[in-house]
């Protein structure tokens, strides 16, 4: 169940009750593609930052261990020994993101393993049986997320077809839950809106999976090679026409500046992988802009990565300690910065859902991003 607690302008502090527990919006989810946040984090380490959601990668667990396998040990959840909400992407990014190694037909995707090259096929069925056996919280609808600059007419098909696999998602999931072997027979599916950056498609194709009912509703295909100003265009134009009474999900997106916008135009949900992959190579993430370990004047710094943060990283070593670990190539370097990033991150989204809740989120916005421009102390 979905509810919303507080509106300022578009932007909404709601909440989600899922079988795994409540997820407190608009929050940020945490990206462990193959069931492990990389750099070394462990799901006690996600416990201790404040982490709400996990989210694992659909395609990525089907090639490795295997979903069966996963489904075999208990499910995700169990699995990694997580027992707050995970969400499984569908696999339709990798339609994107491989697409050196796929066909797209209307009965799914054909890929090539990027592991070993094994021919695999994926369509909305084979997806929602995937995470149906993964177990996760909620589900996301099989896509295609079409290139950002890609001609209209290709755009126009891909979302007819896009529509149709939903409506396919939809069937297959209902079918799932209702199976007595399901784990998690309370597994719920966001719909995903494509479009490019054609706003009148988005709107159109918004308007139509509406209609579907489902349990929530994603933006995709957004932070693929637009600019920010496009994205902000398209989710001012889209949004509206998405159920009200719906978390909206922002999929891959992204910096602070992102996320904030993101909010002010009615998102709920954020994932991306910047906070992680960006703290495996120094780069930190502080309410003074970005810095970077490497540069050679924090050899000498004494100071935690950011004064006040109450991030493991910054509860007990200085920069030039986690510098020194990132030059010897110490795994714990990485995993001390990926640490305090997605603390950033966790601390924030609180930050966030406190402003919305005190009426004072303008202020807030305008504050932080004057803040995070000002550059690193």
């Amino acid at each position: 169940m979905y509810r919303v607690i507080k509106q300022e302008g578009r932007a909404k502090r709601a909440e989600l009750t899922t079988v795994h527990g409540c997820i407190q919006t608009p929050v940020f989810m945490n990206v462990g593609t193959v069931a492990a946040i990389k750099g070394a984090v462990a799901t006690s380490d996600l416990e201790e930052i404040r982490t709400q959601v996990e989210l694992s990668n659909t395609y990525h667990l089907h090639v490795r261990p295997g979903d069966k396998v996963v489904k075999q040990l208990g499910g995700l959840h169990k699995f990694m020994s997580w027992n707050r909400p995970i969400l499984t992407d569908s696999g339709g990014f990798q339609v994107f993101s491989l697409a050196g190694l796929r066909k797209i037909r209307e009965e799914g995707v054909y890929f090539n393993s990027h592991i070993d090259g094994r021919k695999i096929f994926m369509g909305p069925e084979e997806s929602m049986q995937i995470q149906s056996n993964l177990a996760s919280t909620i589900a996301m609808a099989f896509d295609e997320c079409a290139p950002s600059k890609a001609e209209r007419p290709y755009v126009e098909a891909s979302v007819a077809r896009t529509t149709r696999w939903l409506e396919r998602c939809k069937a297959e999931m209902a079918r799932l839950n209702s199976l007595e072997d399901t784990i998690n027979r309370n597994q719920l599916l966001f719909g995903i809106n494509q479009g490019a950056v054609y706003a009148d498609i988005r709107v159109e194709h918004a308007k139509r999976i509406a209609e579907m009912d489902l349990d929530g509703y994603a933006v995709g295909g957004l932070a693929v090679g637009e600019t920010h100003e496009e994205m902000y265009y398209i989710l001012e134009e889209t949004v509206p026409f998405l159920p009200l009474d719906k978390p909206v999900y922002l999929m891959g997106v992204g910096t602070p500046a992102n996320i904030l916008e993101g909010v002010e135009r009615g998102v709920d949900f954020f994932d991306c992988v910047y906070p992680s992959r960006n703290g495996r190579h120094g780069h930190l993430y502080t309410n003074h802009g970005k810095i970077n370990l490497f540069n050679a004047k924090y050899e000498l710094d004494d100071r935690p990565i950011e004064e006040g943060c109450g991030c493991p990283a910054c509860r007990r070593y200085s920069r030039a300690y986690i510098r020194h670990l990132l030059k010897a190539k110490e795994m714990l370097g990485m995993r001390l910065c990926v640490l305090h990033n997605l603390y950033f991150y966790n601390t924030m989204m609180e930050e966030v859902r406190a402003a919305l809740e005190e009426g004072r989120f303008g202020e807030y916005k305008r504050r932080k991003l004057e803040s995070m421009a000002a550059g690193p102390v």
